[in-house]
């Protein structure tokens, strides 16, 4: 088979493995002296690992500062955090936390030399200036497993609410020098997280892999990664942190997912949670894993109706015949077992509906109109309005 053209950008050197942990000091060490740690609120600070930090940080001559970010980066927050520090002339910025912490990291680490406000760069909000930098360096230290915001160079951020948004700050410049990859550091993580972020991982897995700017190189990340959610997801799930295998392969395909949507770019369930999680409250993790079920079938029902040599059947079916490892399958068998799979897994791991969440049938037309953002533009078919309300429409 003949490959066609494609490239791929700027990923983090990283440092994975039980342990690795211990390495932040001799890594940052290069750059700088001047630290500023963005952490989540709690997590960390219960964790061995915080007061180890700590004293290596004191003895290694690191002089630190310590922000805290609670839930979703809004672009305030990100803009008060930079008017804060951007005098003091940081040399290394550490984010430790779940994806919402190195999203707000990376777009600190962007902005605190330049010293303008993010909405400057937002994607499709303001007006869009070229970001220039330079950028801090930065170090992700991810504590959860499914964002793979470790991997890429866009920091998402929130402002929720009747006219919310969820947008994204891109750019090269804001890829991580590092991503440090401890599974010693998802000790402690919640059911409903492992349940939530798992899920977010296998989407973004699973719709690079679909992606209509999918190459070679992104293919086996994505099937690697999906071979490894298959066999660890439930596992972490059901056993906590006994599950210390799972807990490897988790991290290590949550990491792979970072690479393939940064290099491939993602789908409807993306399309849609962005819009969710602007307007509601609703974990972008959760919005991903009841989606994704229902739009693999409004995606393959939209494509063997208009498009049926389309190339993305014959994916599905390729990941159906992964997850159930029956390889002699028909494609359509395949396509049927993947989509009885995720449904499966989406009762399994007890994710709940979107009205849980505030969001009823009445709102769902804004939630379409919306949606057709980056993330939609990759999709292995343009679903119709309609295909879309389905979607939603079937997991109230």
């Amino acid at each position: 088979m003949s490959c066609t053209s494609f490239s791929i950008a700027r990923v983090p050197r990283v440092e994975y493995g039980r342990g690795s942990f211990a390495k932040i000091p001799l890594i940052m060490k290069p750059y700088g002296s001047k630290v500023l740690l963005v952490t989540g609120s709690r997590s960390l600070q219960q964790q061995s690992q915080w007061l180890w930090l700590m004293d290596a940080l004191r003895v290694d001559g690191f002089e630190w500062q310590q922000v805290v970010i609670s839930g979703e980066p809004s672009p305030q927050r990100i803009d008060e955090v930079v008017a804060e520090y951007h005098p003091q002339q940081i040399e290394v910025v550490l984010g430790i936390g779940g994806g919402s912490v190195l999203d707000a990291a990376k777009a600190i680490a962007g902005l605190l030399k330049p010293g303008n406000s993010v909405m400057d760069h937002l994607e499709g909000v303001g007006p869009e200036k070229r970001y220039i930098g330079p950028s801090t360096p930065f170090i992700a230290v991810p504590t959860t497993a499914g964002t793979g915001s470790e991997a890429t160079k866009n920091a998402v951020l929130s402002l929720q609410g009747a006219a919310g948004f969820k947008k994204s700050f891109r750019d090269d410049k804001l890829v991580a020098e590092y991503a440090i990859l401890d599974p010693l550091l998802l000790n402690g993580c919640r059911a409903e997280l492992i349940a939530g972020n798992g899920m977010d991982a296998l989407t973004q897995l699973l719709e690079s892999y679909l992606s209509t700017k999918a190459n070679p190189f992104t293919d086996a990340l994505a099937l690697s990664g999906l071979s490894r959610v298959r066999d660890s997801l439930l596992d972490w799930y059901q056993k906590g942190d006994q599950a210390t295998e799972a807990q490897d392969e988790m991290l290590y395909a949550a990491w792979l997912s970072g690479v393939t949507l940064a290099q491939a770019g993602l789908g409807s369930v993306h399309g849609l949670a962005s819009p969710l999680g602007a307007f509601f409250p609703i974990p972008h993790g959760i919005a991903c894993g009841t989606l994704v079920a229902e739009a693999s079938k409004v995606n393959i029902a939209a494509m063997r109706s208009r498009d049926p040599q389309n190339p993305g059947l014959r994916r599905y079916a390729d990941v159906g015949r992964l997850f159930s490892r029956k390889h002699h399958q028909s494609d359509e068998e395949a396509q049927k077992m993947l989509i009885a799979q995720l449904s499966e897994w989406t009762t399994q791991l007890q994710l709940p509906g979107l009205s849980h969440y505030g969001i009823t049938s009445s709102i769902l037309a804004k939630v379409v109109e919306n949606c057709r953002g980056s993330s939609m533009k990759t999709n292995p078919i343009v679903l119709l309005d309609e295909e879309i309300m389905s979607i939603l429409s079937a997991r109230l």
